[in-house]
């Protein structure tokens, strides 16, 4: 993705803002500018209005990675997810703090604010959403706190990732 582009999506990236459909209230991420849902899409055109999501949810699915994308090498083997936010949308991103093999499906997590990679041999850095148990689990590694959206970056679990 071009550094152009990523800083026009930061908004969304970094406080997960959707928009709503004031017609049938259903919620997207990232926004839309029209309403799929609504029988009329074109009645939808104006009505729709940022929203803000929790960032809670939980696992409707997920797999664990073992050959990585460029970039992430260091961080296999790491959990890809499908989370179904409580608003509605589902949106994907990596489980953290938590043990591969330790990931179910129905997993309550949380959106945590972290670093997501490197770009380049300029080092420019991307932030973004992972997702981290919403709860506290036997398995989680000490000194890695709950996350959530809008933490500090440059944590512990951040330079461990990377």
């Amino acid at each position: 993705m071009s550094i152009a582009r990523f800083w026009r999506e930061t908004p969304r990236r970094y406080n997960l803002g959707g928009s709503k459909c004031t017609m049938c209230g259903t919620v997207y991420f990232p926004p839309r500018a029209v309403c799929p849902t609504c029988a009329h899409h074109r009645e939808s055109i104006g009505k729709m209005e940022p929203f803000q999501l929790s960032g809670d949810g939980e696992v409707f699915s997920y797999t664990t990675v073992h050959e990585p994308a460029e970039g992430f090498e260091m961080q296999v083997p790491y959990v890809l997810a499908l989370v179904r936010t409580v608003e509605g949308p589902v949106l994907t991103g990596q489980v953290v703090d938590l043990a591969p093999e330790d990931v179910r499906i129905g997993l309550k997590v949380r959106a945590t604010f972290r670093k997501l990679r490197e770009e380049g041999k300029a080092g420019v850095i991307h932030y973004g959403y992972k997702f981290a148990p919403a709860e506290d689990l036997p398995n989680r590694p000490p000194g890695r706190p709950r996350g959530a959206v809008g933490a500090p970056a440059g944590s512990e679990s951040d330079r461990a990732a990377a």
